[in-house]
């Protein structure tokens, strides 16, 4: 742990005493007396940091940067030139909030350059946000996002850039990274009549489906899942369209293609799912093993993460 008192460059500005060991904070930034700096932190030129400020341990703050009151950043945080922070959804001269909105980038979270932060949201943890990008509403945990307004385009270390489609399955490589979930290559009957695909319990489905729904009309930008299940498994096939699924389970990452009825995804239980990238005519078939019950599913990531860590401790 680094213990070397914080450099102060002579033509910086700091009034707060809560300046982390080994931060350092270079000309011409201004530090508000309320503000809080963690350990080994980079503050870059020209930066200004309001009272109700707090910065975590090892955050890069670049050049032309505005901290306002009501903003916290965590741990390992980059944030990037010119970004825009706001704390205030409809600001008048001359008249307050009676609060700030609170603005929470979460442990290591990137900021690209000239991004624009609108004011009360969170940016997740292992976020990604492009340089330029307008955000307007919560960034989910680990993804990444670009375009104004902000838009889900990937999500980080799963092996697929954002400008790429995700993984497509080969008939040679079905193997993923997360334990326990599967791609599935389905049986194709063709005659003169036309084609048909078929799952049977045992041989393709690893379980005895209880319901099953469908979606589909989804635009094109929405993004759905978000959560894991504690007891139910579910088999994922793509009838028409395509998408992407992101698979996590707290450690490992991966991201796949469901393009063709001729596969399908198993989704064990404590397994986070995502999908997105839904094709116009995308209708995806979901099969789960039990009926529905809202008390099986983990919503919150953090959550999914503590129980996951608790697992393996267990």
């Amino acid at each position: 742990m680094t213990t070397a008192p914080p450099f102060i460059h002579d033509r910086a500005l700091v009034e707060s005493p809560h300046i982390g060991a080994g931060s350092r904070v270079w000309a011409f930034a201004h530090i508000l007396p309320g503000a809080r700096i963690g350990r080994d932190a980079n503050i870059c030129d020209h930066v200004f940091i309001e009272n109700h400020v707090q910065l975590g341990d090892r955050v890069t703050v670049k050049c032309g940067v505005q901290l306002w009151d009501g903003v916290q950043v965590d741990d390992d945080v980059f944030i990037g030139p010119n970004v825009t922070f706001s704390n205030d959804p409809f600001p008048r001269s001359k008249q307050r909030p009676e609060a700030p909105a609170r603005t929470w980038v979460r442990k290591g979270a990137s900021i690209g350059a000239n991004a624009t932060i609108r004011p009360g949201l969170t940016i997740g943890a292992g976020a990604m946000v492009q340089d330029g990008a307008v955000v307007t509403r919560d960034v989910p945990p680990n993804a990444i996002v670009a375009g104004n307004p902000a838009h889900v385009v990937g999500y980080a270390d799963t092996g697929v850039r954002p400008a790429e489609p995700a993984r497509r399955a080969s008939a040679d490589d079905l193997a993923l990274q997360v334990p326990g979930a599967a791609l599935v290559r389905l049986p194709k009957v063709i005659d003169m009549r036309g084609s048909l695909t078929v799952g049977q319990v045992d041989a393709q489905l690893p379980f005895t489906p209880e319901r099953f729904f469908l979606v589909y009309d989804v635009p094109s930008r929405e993004v759905r899942g978000e959560h894991a299940h504690k007891a139910c498994h579910q088999f994922l096939v793509c009838v028409k369209g395509s998408l992407s699924v992101v698979l996590d389970d707290g450690r490992l990452r991966d991201e796949v293609l469901l393009d063709s009825p001729l596969l399908g995804l198993h989704i064990p239980p404590m397994v986070w799912g995502i999908q997105y990238r839904f094709s116009a005519d995308a209708v995806l078939l979901v099969l789960a093993s039990d009926p529905y019950d809202p008390a099986d599913y983990i919503r919150s990531y953090d959550d999914y993460l503590a129980a996951v860590t608790a697992d393996r401790r267990g």
